[in-house]
């Protein structure tokens, strides 16, 4: 039986998430290790959902570190089908202000040393990727921010850097030349593995300031950058609240069924032990 049917993850400035009955913690075990902290189950806006806080409670895992395989693969476990994620980024373009949210709809991977997949061991898969989000889900939080009085913009390209550094001058200026709307360091490989994973994953762009290309990005502070991820989290909640009561039951996009022409491998040529692995995500079509 499932224990989740929504999945929240937050982010920076994002520990847990107000409003929750039934409160929870459930801790997972998964083929790929720890994921980063406990997820919280419980209820909201009548919904089953899990909790993750990205970064561990206390923020302590660098955006390299994140084991986003164990992540995503709790979230299966779960039984969660769709996943809400909230993360903190800097802006490319004037018109995305800090305090305002994006609703990307595009990611361009800048990164170098993560895995982002739970093939191989013996199986190959590959997912189609063109549309990176779920458009369903996607609708849902814009339409959220609306009624969360949230200025949030639906569409936009998302750039997923390794970090921890932040840009050079040169690069963040590329970026803007490559048209790139926001810059942040978690999100791409999270919407990689729920799609290999068959759920529906979309992101809250939560601006926090300009990229350096600003001119005026070195007069800002660390007490007006907490200070927007104060209210940025704030408002972040409302957004969530108004999106799990408005996601319809049952999914009606192409997420739930990403692996049906996936897979490569013979059937007969992959490992008992891969198949047993991977049974959360490829058991209903290896039976």
């Amino acid at each position: 039986m499932s224990q989740a049917e929504i999945g929240i993850i937050g982010g920076s400035g994002l520990y847990s998430m107000p409003g929750l009955s039934d409160v929870h913690e459930v801790k997972i075990d998964t083929p790929f290790g720890d994921p980063s902290d406990p997820y919280v189950l419980g209820n909201l806006e009548g919904r089953k959902v899990a909790f993750l806080a990205r970064h561990g409670k206390g923020h302590r895992i660098l955006p390299s570190e994140l084991n986003f395989r164990a992540n995503i693969f709790g979230f299966k476990l779960l039984g969660v089908e769709r996943i809400l994620s909230l993360s903190a980024v800097g802006s490319l373009k004037e018109e995305h202000k800090p305090t305002e949210f994006v609703i990307p709809d595009q990611f361009v991977d800048r990164t170098t040393k993560r895995i982002a997949t739970f093939f191989g061991d013996g199986i190959v898969g590959h997912v189609a990727f063109g549309d990176p989000v779920c458009g369903e889900v996607a609708s849902v939080l814009h339409t959220a921010c609306r009624k969360a009085k949230v200025v949030g913009k639906k569409g936009g390209t998302y750039i997923c850097m390794e970090g921890p550094q932040f840009s050079t001058k040169a690069e963040s200026n590329l970026y803007r030349s490559w048209g790139m709307d926001v810059i942040g360091m978690t999100n791409l490989q999270e919407a990689k593995l729920a799609r290999e994973a068959e759920i529906c994953y979309a992101t809250v762009a939560m601006v926090t300031d300009y990229d350096c290309w600003h001119p005026e990005h070195d007069s800002v502070t660390v007490e007006q950058i907490v200070k927007v991820l104060n209210q940025n989290s704030s408002n972040a909640c409302n957004v969530v609240r108004e999106a799990v009561a408005a996601l319809p039951k049952s999914r009606a996009c192409k997420c739930g069924s990403a692996l049906q022409f996936a897979i490569l491998t013979d059937k007969t040529k992959i490992p008992a032990a891969t198949k047993e692995k991977l049974k959360p995500i490829l058991g209903k079509y290896f039976s």
